[in-house]
């Protein structure tokens, strides 16, 4: 395998790590330097927790829509197609205030995977805070593997999927408890500990997975009637569920709800 190029990079208040399995070229450097500013650029603007970030003097009414960068509408668009689609499990306006973040990270590390591919970086893998968006090969011959980790023991997998361009994301209370709420109640998700999307596209798995932790015990029907996306559920109690094309990406656990 020839040497390829490992970068860890902070920001929007994780960690990103870019894993470029093709040789270093002067257009792949620029390509990883361009992606990072990419991520930064993407603070800028959408970060809820700046003051002066185009998304908070949107919220304060600081600034019209017509004021911000043009990624503000677009992420604002794909928002609102993702509430319709989940039937208002999934909002940019978590709480009564504007907050685009369900979108912004899958989306954001999707973009950045773009501008790799389009520099000729292939076989890559972009992983932002444990969201992944994997293109081409790790080695010749060789899937992406990516695991899964057990939400109640950090340093566990619970599974692992393989696959060329594939997206993985995962929405639970691991990292920060019980945070996601069901905007259809304003109360706090129940009936799932975490559940994982895999697909094509980080920008949609990423806010699909939240939306179907929003939606508890029903993720599992719903999820089921979208073929173009495949996923884990574990459910509160501990059981484990899964769609059934989900066998054919993963290496699965033996019990099952």
């Amino acid at each position: 395998m020839p040497e390829g190029i490992r970068h860890v990079e902070h920001a929007m208040g994780t960690v990103f790590s870019f894993d470029i399995r093709m040789p270093r070229s002067p257009s792949i450097a620029a390509a990883l330097a361009q992606a990072v500013a990419w991520l930064h650029h993407v603070d800028r603007v959408f970060s809820p927790y700046r003051p002066d970030s185009q998304v908070t003097r949107l919220a304060d009414g600081r600034a019209g829509l017509g004021e911000c960068d043009p990624e503000v509408a677009e992420v604002l668009r794909l928002g609102a197609e993702f509430e319709r689609a989940t039937g208002g499990a999934f909002t940019c306006e978590p709480g009564g205030r504007l907050d685009p973040s369900g979108v912004v990270k899958g989306w954001a590390i999707e973009r950045a995977s773009t501008i790799l591919h389009d520099a000729g970086a292939h076989d890559h893998c972009v992983n932002g805070g444990g969201d992944v968006q994997a293109r081409g090969e790790a080695g010749p011959g060789e899937p992406w593997r990516i695991g899964i980790a057990d939400p109640g023991d950090r340093g566990r997998l619970i599974a692992a999927v393989s696959g060329n361009d594939i997206a993985v994301a995962t929405s639970g209370t691991a990292e920060r408890g019980r945070h996601i709420l069901d905007p259809r109640t304003g109360r706090p998700a129940a009936g799932l500990v975490s559940v994982t999307l895999v697909g094509r596209h980080l920008t949609d798995v990423d806010a699909l997975a939240t939306a179907a932790f929003a939606m508890g015990d029903a993720a599992r029907a719903w999820l089921e009637a979208r073929p173009e996306i495949e996923a884990l559920g574990i459910t509160s109690e501990g059981g484990l569920w899964w769609t059934p094309g989900f066998e054919d990406l993963a290496l699965l656990p033996s019990r099952r709800a």
